[in-house]
C-alpha cells in the first residue's frame, strides 16, 4: 500500500514518464513517518472530533498469540493480527486494550515476563496471509500498556515467538521473519542482554529465509530450537518452500546455532521444506510439524481403471477423438456438478468441439479459477515429526496423509504444541484442530460448532492439562475439557473488514464484509453491550459466509443487497424472503476464465440500480441485477502473470453521477482507465503513475464532472509511501496530493457529500481529513487507535463518518461541523454549531434501583476555536439569565464538549424567578435539570439555541 513523498508536484505532462519499482521503504522513513504523525496529531483541527466504535464484536478477529499468567491463569493477554493486545484478570469475561497507546496495532507475538510484569510484543504478524500488515519493530512496556518504548528490529517487518529467560527480563532472544514482499537482511534469530538497547543477530540464513517458530526447552533457557522459512510472496503468487527451510538447535541461549534438519537426520531436505513450527518437551524430546510441499506419488487408485466419474484433471491431455466417445450421462453429470452453465450440456459442447471452437483442454481450463489454483496443489501438506535424542535424528509420527488440516495454504498455519505433561499428548490445527494422545500415530478434532476455523495459538494449562485457550480468526475459545467444550470468549471489537457500506433506513444500517468472518449488518446505533444474552438475539446478524468481500444495497429496497466473498463469488440476496441468486459472471467456454481479485470490485450504478458492474480482467455489466452480464470492456490489465493468486485484476470502481458511463476502473497492477460512453472505448489514464502499484481507490467526483481522485497502494512491494492523486480533466493530467500524511500504504481516499473542499483517506495506519482538496490534511485520533482504515463511508443524511478499519472494527463521528469548514469559519474566534433538541425525560438524575448509578442526560457542544485557550460555555435562559457556566480548554480547531443538562442552585431561582408556572426539584442525584424550554449556548459572544423538548 503506497505513500507520497513521492510526488509533490503536478505530474500532468503529455508525455509519458516511465518510473521503475520504487524500493521497500527504509525503517528510517518508518521511524520518521511515526514521529511526524505523532507531532501531527498534537496540533491536528480534529484531534477532538470524537470517534465511537460501533462494533461488532461478537465474529471477533485473528488470533496471533496468548500469554497467559501460569500463577493464575483467569488473566491472560490476547494478540490479535491487527486489532492490538488485550487484557483480561477475568478468564476473557471481559477485555481491555493495552496497545491502544502505540504506535500499531499490528502484532506478531507478545511474551510476559510475569515477575516483572515486563511484556515485549513484536509488531507484524508471522503469518504470510495477503493481510499480513508489516509491524515497526519491537515494542516493550513495563505498566501494563500505559507507556510503550520501541526497542528496536524496525526492519524486521514480522516477528516470530519472543523468548525471555527466566530469571532477567532484559535478556531475550527472538525470531524475526523478515520483509513480507521483499529481501532484507534484518532476519534471523536476534539476542539481547540488556533489553533492547543493543542487539546480536546471532542466525542469518539468507535474505529470504526469516525465522518462522523459535521455541526453549520448558526447564532449561539454553536449549533452543529455531526454524527457518524460505518464501517469496509476491502480489500474484506465494512460493513457501525452499532448500534453506530447515530446524536449528542452540546449547547456549540463542547464542550460537547448528542445523539439525540434515540429510542423514531424518526430517526432509531439499526445495520442498515449506514451514515448520516447533514443540519442545524437554532437552531431548522435540516434535515439528512440517508444511511439505514435496509433491505426493501418482496413486493408482485414481487411475481411470476404478475412479468414479470424470475430473477436470482427465480434460488436460484428452484428444478430441476420446472426448467425443465420451458417454452424455457422464459427461453431463461433471459439467453440472462443476457449475457449467445451463448452455454447456453434452451435447452442444461435443458439437462445439466438433466444429474446432473448443478443444477438450478447455473444460479444464473454465474451471482454473484463483480457488482451485490454491487448493488443486497435489502437496503433501502437514505431517510431524518427533525427535528423541534432541534433534540428532527424526521420524515421522504418522504413515498416512493428514488430509484437511492446511488445504494447500500451510503459509497461513503451522504451530504444533505437546502437552507440558504427557510427551504423547500433541496439538497442531490448521482449519481444523486436531489432538493425538499417542504421540501423533492418530488424530482427533476438537473443534466444535462455536470454535470458528483457522487456529493460530493454543495454551495448554501445565497444571490442567484439559484446560487449553485457542486463538482462532474468529477470536477465543476456552475449554477445561480437552476440547469436548468450548467457551466463546469474543467481547473485543476486532474485527478485519474489508470493505464497508451504509443504507438510508432510519435508523441507517451498515454492512461490511470482514476477513474469514463472512458478511455482517447491523444498525448504526446497535448498543455494543451484553445486553443480547437476555434477548437471545445479537444485534448485528450475518448475512453471508466465507472472507466478506464489498456491499451494494439498492437504494429503493434495501432487502436487495449484492455481497460475496473471495474471488468474485458474489451474490444478489433478498433478505426479506431469504432468497439468494448466484450471479458472478461466466465466460465463454474457450476464451480464458476471468481473472477476479481477491476482493472483487462491485457497483451499483447510481443511475439505475437494475444496473450493476462487476470487475474481473474485464469490467462487466449487467442490466438485470445480476441474472445476465456482459464485458464492455477488454482486458484492462497488463494480463496477469503466472502465479498461484489472481493477478491482472480490477480492484476498484467508479461512475460519475453526472453521466451515465462515464467510468473510471483501477487494476491491481497499476493501470487506470476511464470510458466516456459506457464501455463504447476505453483509454488509459495511467501513464504518469508509479508502475506496477495497486489502484486502491478511484472515486468519480459528486461535486464537478471532469474530477476524479485515485490512490495507489504499494504495500505489495513493501512500498509504504502515499500516492494520492486528483485531476480536474479526467485523468488527462494529475496533480499530486496528500504530501504532508506520514508514509502509510493509501487503502481508500472519499469526497464530503456536502462540502467539496473536504476529503477524507485511510491509510494503514490511521484516517485523515483535508480541508483544502488534498493540499494539506489533518489526522483524527480522539478514541481511534492507530489501525487501518480500509474502508470510509458518509451517510449523508445523518452526517456521520463510518471507518471500515482492518484490526479494530467500524468506527463512527458525526461530521456536520466539519462540513461548515471554511474561510469565514477559520477567521472568527470563536463558531458554535447547532445543538440538535433533547427530549426531556423524568429520568435524568435517577435510576430504578437505588443501587445502580443515576442515568445522567448528555448533550455534546461543538464548536470552532482559532485559538488555544480557556474558554468560557454559557448556558443562559430566553432572557439571558445564567444558568450553568463551564470554564473549559478548547484547542485550536474543532472542539467537543459535553454537557449534562444540568444548572447550578442559583440558575434554578433565576429560571423560576422568570416563568413562575414552573418546578424544578432536585434528582435522585442531588442535581438540577433544565426543564422543557428553549435556551442559548454562549461562548464569547458567540451563540446558538438548545431546546429541551
Amino acid at each position: 500500500m503506497p505513500y507520497s513523498k513521492f510526488l509533490s508536484f503536478v505530474v500532468g505532462l503529455t508525455t509519458t514518464l516511465v518510473f521503475s519499482q520504487q524500493p521497500a521503504t527504509s525503517a528510517e522513513i518508518v521511524k520518521q513517518a511515526l514521529a511526524q504523525k505523532n507531532a501531527m496529531t498534537q496540533s491536528s483541527l480534529v484531534k477532538n472530533v470524537p470517534f465511537k466504535n460501533i462494533g461488532p464484536t461478537i465474529m471477533s478477529g485473528r488470533v496471533v498469540d496468548l500469554e497467559v499468567n501460569p500463577d493464575m491463569p483467569s488473566e491472560f493477554y490476547v494478540g490479535y493480527a491487527s486489532g492490538g493486545v488485550w487484557h483480561t484478570t477475568n478468564n476473557g469475561t471481559s477485555f481491555t486494550p493495552i496497545l491502544d497507546n502505540s504506535d500499531t496495532q499490528n502484532v506478531g507475538d507478545i511474551a510476559v515476563h510475569w515477575p516483572s510484569r515486563t511484556i515485549y510484543v513484536g509488531t507484524g504478524e508471522n503469518n504470510s496471509s495477503r493481510s499480513s500488515y508489516a509491524g515497526i519493530g519491537l515494542l516493550k512496556s513495563t505498566d501494563n500498556g500505559q507507556t510503550w518504548t520501541n526497542i528496536g528490529l524496525m526492519d524486521a517487518h514480522h516477528f516470530a515467538p519472543i523468548l525471555i529467560h527466566p530469571d532477567n527480563p532484559d535478556v531475550i532472544t527472538v525470531g524475526v521473519t523478515g520483509h513480507l514482499y521483499s529481501p532484507n537482511t534484518e532476519r534471523g534469530v536476534y539476542k539481547t542482554t540488556d533489553g533492547g538497547t543493543t542487539w546480536k543477530q546471532t542466525l542469518f540464513v539468507d535474505n529470504m529465509s526469516g525465522i518462522i517458530d523459535l521455541q526453549h526447552s520448558p526447564n532449561n533457557y539454553n536449549v533452543m530450537y529455531a526454524t527457518s522459512w524460505t518464501k517469496d510472496r509476491k502480489a500474484w503468487n506465494f512460493t513457501g518452500n525452499g532448500t534453506n527451510s530447515g530446524i536449528y538447535k542452540s546449547t547456549d541461549a540463542g547464542d550460537t546455532w547448528a542445523k539439525v534438519s540434515t540429510e542423514n537426520s531424518g526430517f526432509p531436505t531439499g526445495e520442498g521444506v515449506g514451514r515448520i513450527g516447533i514443540a519442545v518437551y524437554n532437552d531431548n524430546v522435540v516434535y515439528a510439524v512440517h508444511d511439505s510441499q514435496f509433491r505426493r506419488p501418482d496413486d493408482a487408485s485414481t487411475s481411470s481403471a476404478t475412479k468414479r466419474g470424470l475430473t477436470k484433471d482427465d480434460f488436460k491431455t484428452m484428444s478430441n477423438e476420446d472426448f467425443l466417445a465420451l458417454d452424455d450421462k457422464k459427461l453431463n453429470t461433471f459439467l453440472k456438478t462443476n457449475g457449467f452453465q445451463e448452455k454447456y450440456r453434452a451435447e452442444n459442447v461435443k458439437q462445439m468441439v466438433r466444429s474446432g471452437n473448443v478443444k477438450p483442454v478447455d473444460l479444464a481450463k473454465y474451471l482454473e479459477d484463483a480457488n482451485t489454483l490454491l487448493f488443486d496443489t497435489p502437496v503433501v501438506g502437514a505431517e510431524v515429526y518427533k525427535s528423541t535424542n534432541g534433534g540428532k535424528t527424526w521420524k515421522k509420527t504418522h504413515d498416512d496423509y493428514l488430509d484437511g488440516i492446511y488445504f494447500s495454504y500451510g503459509y497461513y498455519f503451522g504451530h504444533i504444541h505437546v502437552s507440558p505433561v504427557n510427551e504423547d499428548h500433541i496439538y497442531i490445527y490448521g482449519v481444523p484442530i486436531v489432538k493425538s494422545k499417542d504421540g501423533g500415530q492418530s488424530w482427533t478434532s476438537i473443534s466444535a460448532e462455536n470454535v470458528h476455523a483457522d487456529h493460530h495459538a493454543l495454551w495448554i494449562n501445565p497444571k490442567n492439562p484439559n484446560h487449553l485457550i485457542d486463538g482462532n480468526d474468529g477470536g477465543v475459545n476456552i475449554t477445561y475439557d480437552d476440547g469436548d467444550n468450548w467457551i466463546k470468549n469474543n467481547s473485543p471489537s476486532v474485527g478485519q473488514f474489508y470493505a464497508i457500506n451504509a443504507d438510508n433506513e432510519k435508523p441507517y444500517n451498515v454492512y461490511g464484509g470482514l476477513q474469514d468472518n463472512g458478511v455482517w449488518k447491523g444498525a448504526h446505533n446497535a448498543r455494543e453491550d451484553k445486553g443480547w444474552h437476555q434477548q437471545g438475539q445479537y444485534p448485528w446478524k450475518a448475512i453471508m459466509g466465507g472472507d466478506g468481500m464489498q456491499v451494494e444495497i439498492d437504494n429503493r429496497n434495501s432487502n436487495i443487497v449484492y455481497t460475496g466473498f473471495q474471488f468474485g463469488n458474489y451474490y444478489r440476496l433478498n433478505l426479506e424472503t431469504q432468497d439468494r441468486k448466484y450471479i458472478q459472471p461466466k465466460h465463454t467456454l474457450g476464451e480464458n476464465p476471468y481473472r477476479f481479485n481477491w476482493q472483487t470490485p462491485i457497483l451499483l450504478s447510481p443511475h439505475n440500480q437494475d444496473i450493476l458492474y462487476l470487475g474481473g480482467n474485464k469490467l462487466m455489466r449487467s442490466m438485470n441485477q445480476g441474472n445476465d452480464w456482459e464485458a464492455i470492456s477488454e482486458d484492462l490489465t497488463n494480463g496477469g502473470k503466472k502465479g498461484n493468486v489472481a493477478y491482472g485484476t480490477l480492484t476498484t470502481i467508479s461512475e460519475s453521477p453526472f453521466q451515465f458511463g462515464l467510468i473510471y476502473a483501477g487494476s491491481d497492477d497499476g493501470l487506470l482507465h476511464v470510458t466516456k460512453n459506457a464501455g463504447g472505448s476505453w483509454t488509459k489514464i495511467s501513464n504518469t503513475f508509479p508502475k506496477d502499484l495497486w489502484v486502491s481507490r478511484v472515486v468519480a467526483s459528486k461535486h464537478k464532472k471532469e474530477r476524479v481522485y485515485v490512490t495507489l497502494n504499494g504495500y505489495r512491494w513493501d512500498d509504504f509511501k502515499v500516492y494520492a492523486y486528483m485531476s480536474d480533466d479526467y485523468g488527462q493530467t494529475w496533480k499530486a496530493i496528500g504530501t504532508n500524511i506520514p508514509a502509510s500504504p493509501v487503502n481508500v481516499i472519499r469526497e464530503d457529500s456536502e462540502n467539496d473542499n473536504i476529503l477524507y483517506l485511510g491509510t494503514d495506519n490511521g484516517a485523515y481529513v483535508s480541508f483544502d482538496r488534498g493540499a494539506s490534511w489533518e489526522v483524527f485520533s480522539n478514541g481511534l487507535p492507530n489501525v487501518a482504515v480500509h474502508d470510509i463511508v458518509i451517510q449523508p443524511e445523518a452526517k456521520d463518518l463510518l471507518l471500515g478499519t482492518h484490526g479494530r472494527s467500524i468506527y463512527k463521528a458525526h461530521i456536520a461541523p466539519l462540513q461548515k469548514m471554511n474561510a469565514d469559519l477559520e477567521s472568527k474566534a470563536i463558531t458554535i454549531f447547532d445543538v440538535s433538541p433533547i427530549r426531556h425525560s423524568s429520568r435524568w438524575g435517577s435510576s430504578w434501583s437505588k443501587w445502580l448509578e443515576a442515568y445522567e442526560p448528555e448533550k455534546t457542544i461543538q464548536f470552532y476555536s482559532n485559538t488555544s485557550g480557556e474558554k468560557t460555555i454559557n448556558i443562559l435562559s430566553e432572557k439571558g439569565a445564567a444558568l450553568h457556566r463551564m470554564k473549559v480548554k478548547a484547542d485550536k480547531g474543532f472542539n467537543y464538549i459535553d454537557y449534562n443538562l444540568e444548572l447550578t442552585e442559583k440558575g434554578r431561582k433565576a429560571l423560576m424567578k422568570e416563568n413562575t408556572s414552573i418546578d424544578i426539584n432536585k434528582a435522585s442525584n442531588e442535581k438540577y435539570y433544565l426543564p422543557k424550554g428553549v435556551y442559548t449556548v454562549e461562548i464569547d459572544g458567540s451563540k446558538t439555541k438548545l431546546e429541551v423538548k
